[in-house]
């Protein structure tokens, strides 16, 4: 307890030295902390996003080819379609997958969509690169799109191939001001006119899976998709899951009815496995962050040298206050104690300040974006006060040492 008495007065009666002794620990402390705190967030972020996508798994038509570019390139090979020009997918027939729909396990329904960038204008404003997905009649209902002004499609505009769109409303708002003002308006999408018959409002809009490098979003019946941009009406399979956890299962077991139903001949239908994906990103988003962090613990490196710094000054000053503890019986070990314990006060203080700028800068950053929440586990908090006690341990030894080997009359007569 005496040596905690003697340690702490020495701080308290040099509290801007003391300060300055920790700055380096508290700035090294801080951007370890953030950054690790951003890796996290980073991929809580990633694995949210894709794990909330499975809800609705993608089927694909997979070839010898597409599967050797997974075995050469890994995850990203998934997205690599084959560009064999005698690929012969079938052409999907709605009924096969409502019939998959109905007779496999933990899935509720089923929904196609085709997809093209196109600009929309309306008079003098445009939209230069807008997201325009072709939906089928099931889609609504899945995604549970709110409509916010005017219909949703109807069965007529599917069958009679009607030119109708739906404006997501930030799109709506950017050519129109309100929802309102857009109805019953013609647009025009690569030259081709479209009266807006609703507005609707989409969660997912600019998220980083779906359109975010668009100048916006809107929806056509597949059909007239189809018929008008030279996509095929069933371009893209979903399947809607009540258990996402069962999502590899299910969907091998989807592939292989959709595979048999459509007599596929070169190829048969899998799905996206997005455990591999989201494992290969946060190995990646891993190794960046374990750099960029190495990069800013020199930070904590320098910090601990001066600390080893002033407490060897420190020493140097206190000589005889040093040698006069030991002519009044205090020990060797009591002496290295005294001065390793101040180092480490240092050092647990500066890491704790360290820690609160880190906390403070997580929920700064969490406030000005939404794409992104770092945050600091109690594991990261715990293991930074330790490893600031360790530092403190390690560049206070030498300075401990020196203090407690001084001889008493030596230092008594140190001047």
């Amino acid at each position: 307890m005496e040596n905690w008495k003697f340690a702490l007065s020495s701080i308290l009666g040099h509290k801007m030295r003391a300060f300055l002794t920790m700055l380096g620990i508290i700035i090294g402390v801080a951007s370890v902390v953030l950054i690790m705190a951003l890796g996290k967030g980073m991929k809580d972020s990633v694995t949210n996003e894709i794990t909330k996508s499975q809800k609705n798994l993608q089927i694909y038509y997979k070839t010898k080819e597409d599967q050797k570019n997974e075995d050469n390139f890994g995850a990203q090979g998934a997205f690599m379609q084959s560009s064999d020009t005698n690929r012969k997918e079938p052409i999907i027939q709605e009924s096969w997958l409502k019939k998959i729909a109905k007779e496999v396990d933990g899935v509720s329904g089923y929904y196609v969509t085709n997809q093209t960038n196109a600009p929309v204008a309306y008079l003098e404003k445009k939209a230069k690169t807008v997201n325009i997905t072709g939906i089928n009649r099931t889609y609504l209902g899945i995604k549970k799109f709110k409509i916010k002004s005017g219909r949703q499609f109807q069965e007529e505009d599917y069958n009679q191939f009607s030119r109708v769109i739906l404006l997501e409303e930030k799109l709506a708002q950017r050519l129109f001001q309100t929802n309102e003002a857009a109805l019953n308006k013609v647009v025009t999408v690569k030259n081709k006119s479209y009266l807006v018959v609703g507005v609707y409002s989409d969660p997912e809009a600019g998220s980083g899976l779906y359109g975010s490098n668009s100048d916006g979003n809107a929806i056509l019946t597949n059909t007239q998709l189809a018929s008008e941009f030279g996509a095929k009406e069933a371009e893209n399979i979903y399947f809607h899951l009540n258990d996402v956890s069962q999502s590899n299962r299910i969907g091998k077991e989807i592939g292989k009815r959709l595979t048999d139903i459509s007599h596929a001949k070169d190829g048969y239908y899998d799905n996206f496995d997005m455990t591999s994906i989201v494992k290969s990103i946060n190995t990646q988003v891993g190794i960046m962050t374990g750099v960029i962090g190495a990069i800013a613990a020199i930070s904590l490196l320098v910090g601990g040298i001066g600390v080893m710094n002033i407490m060897l000054v420190s020493v140097t000053e206190r000589t005889r206050e040093i040698g006069l503890r030991k002519a009044l019986g205090a020990t060797r070990r009591k002496i290295l104690a005294q001065f390793l314990i101040e180092s480490m006060v240092l050092t647990i203080l500066g890491g704790l300040i360290g820690l609160l700028l880190a906390y403070g800068g997580t929920m700064l950053i969490a406030n000005a974006q939404d794409k992104i929440t770092p945050s600091v586990s109690l594991n990261v908090a715990i293991g930074t006060l330790i490893f600031s006690a360790f530092i403190g341990i390690i560049f206070g030894l030498l300075p401990a040492n020196k203090a407690s080997k001084l001889n008493p009359i030596d230092a008594l007569r140190y001047e």
